[in-house]
């Protein structure tokens, strides 16, 4: 792994101290800023969770649904040792009649935002009772003709065990004197934050004594990501110096994320940049070519810039010296015979247009002397353009003439192409095919045409690593 300079600072089991209690704390934040919508889950799974961090979270039993489970608890003792139709019983059916007129009405889950928990109830109620309305249902569910005529023990049963979870549920926050909802997690988070603290002091001092050139403020801006560990707030950002701690303390194995994130980049980058460029280049020469400063640079080579060669030599002349010598001396021995072939084609075809050629192939003995002595002369043509060719090449004075030739030819083909209707031809042919240039290149480019370079560079990166 790869790591900041100042990872090395601490001895390597205090670094993965302090990165472990980091994690061990940021699971805490997870777990206080979800607490509160969990907290049903929490409730259901392990009560004894909720009983040990409900204080933390303010968080008290709320009175009027708690008043109304112990009347039902009334009701059940009660019940149990009398008569659904005794005196006792009717008055606490009545109270828990009201109790639940007054439960639909105030909608005490209300201030936990657990409102849903209340529709859920007054649904159950509806359904087992039959009624249009939970008011309605209510009422019906605590009568004792309903009780007596459905089993008040039944009854009492599915109460508590589909009806009376949810109400148990319920609960109200307390509010402090700014007008908050209580919070203590500050006191469970204080301790970790101390801690954090005089280690980031300590990395940030002995950082500023090993670097000469970097003073206390600097290696404080070093380290900026500890910061997040010391905010009272936005304690979810915390997640970045945990990250940080456990890759430098090699708890954490960040490398195969770095990589493609660079690799995902430097693609971007290098698609977004050849793009402009290569567009740019060829936006500026189908402008140099529609102002016709390519054509007067292309035929008025005195007047162009001063050019500077390295070597003392000009490369495209060399260049184009060279090709007239391969083409010459190598070429042209290679397909030698294809022009044989063609001269030989060339002058039988114009031969058989001549009366007196067709009266010779008639006479006797000389059917076959006339094929004869054009393919001897194909091959004395063939033999000797090959050799002047050859000796136009090199000789002075062969090359003299040949550049004349290219002068006079220059000079004819610029007042040719002086005539407005082949200029502005020519231009406009060049400047559609630079156009179509343009767009294949962006698309060959868009559809990841640097992925292979990206590819084969991060490979050569790979083998200088394992032979280093």
């Amino acid at each position: 792994m790869t790591h900041s300079p100042s990872a090395n600072y601490h001895p390597r089991w205090l670094e993965r101290l302090v990165a472990l209690l980091a994690l061990a704390n940021f699971i805490l934040v997870i777990f206080d800023s979800s607490y509160v919508r969990l907290r049903g889950f929490y409730w259901r799974t392990i009560p004894s969770l909720t009983r040990l961090y409900d204080p933390v979270k303010g968080i008290q039993p709320h009175p009027e649904t708690q008043n109304y489970l112990k009347q039902l608890d009334r009701l059940s003792q009660n019940l149990a040792q009398t008569d659904i139709k005794s005196t006792e019983a009717q008055k606490l059916l009545a109270e828990l009649r009201q109790s639940s007129q007054q439960l639909i009405q105030d909608n005490p889950f209300e201030d936990g935002n657990q409102s849903h928990l209340l529709a859920k109830i007054n649904q159950e109620l509806r359904t087992r009772t039959r009624q249009l309305n939970a008011r309605d249902g209510f009422a019906t569910f605590w009568s004792s003709p309903y009780l007596a005529q459905a089993g008040w023990q039944s009854e009492l049963e599915f109460f508590n065990t589909r009806l009376r979870p949810l109400i148990a549920s319920n609960y109200y926050r307390e509010i402090d004197s700014y007008g908050q909802m209580v919070n203590y997690f500050w006191m469970i988070d204080l301790p970790f934050v101390l801690v954090f603290a005089i280690d980031f002091l300590v990395r940030t001092y002995r950082l500023s004594h090993r670097r000469p050139d970097l003073n206390w403020l600097e290696a404080i801006l070093r380290r900026w990501f500890d910061l997040f560990l010391l905010l009272p707030f936005w304690r979810w950002l915390r997640v970045i110096p945990v990250t940080i701690r456990l890759y430098q303390a090699e708890l954490l194995n960040l490398e195969p994320i770095r990589a493609q994130l660079n690799h995902d980049f430097a693609i971007s980058f290098a698609q977004e940049l050849t793009e402009m460029i290569g567009v740019q280049v060829i936006d500026q020469l189908q402008e140099t070519i529609q102002r016709g400063d390519f054509t007067r640079w292309l035929l008025h080579p005195e007047g162009r810039r001063p050019y500077v060669q390295l070597n003392n030599r000009n490369e495209a002349l060399a260049i184009a010296q060279r090709l007239i010598h391969i083409s010459v001396h190598d070429v042209m021995p290679q397909v030698q015979p294809d022009v044989n072939d063609l001269i030989h084609h060339t002058i039988t075809k114009t031969l058989n247009r001549l009366p007196l050629y067709q009266q010779i192939q008639s006479l006797p003995g000389f059917d076959g002397l006339p094929s004869q002595v054009i393919e001897n002369l194909a091959n004395t043509l063939s033999q000797t353009l090959y050799s002047n060719l050859t000796g136009t090449i090199d000789d002075p004075k062969g090359a003299e003439i040949s550049a004349r030739l290219t002068k006079n030819f220059r000079d004819a083909l610029e007042r040719e192409l002086q005539k407005s209707h082949n200029l502005q031809e020519i231009e406009s042919l060049l400047v559609d095919m630079l156009e179509e240039f343009k767009i294949n290149y962006v698309e060959r480019i868009a559809e990841g045409g640097l992925e292979k370079a990206v590819e084969e560079t991060e490979k050569l990166s790979r083998q200088y690593t394992r032979s280093v």
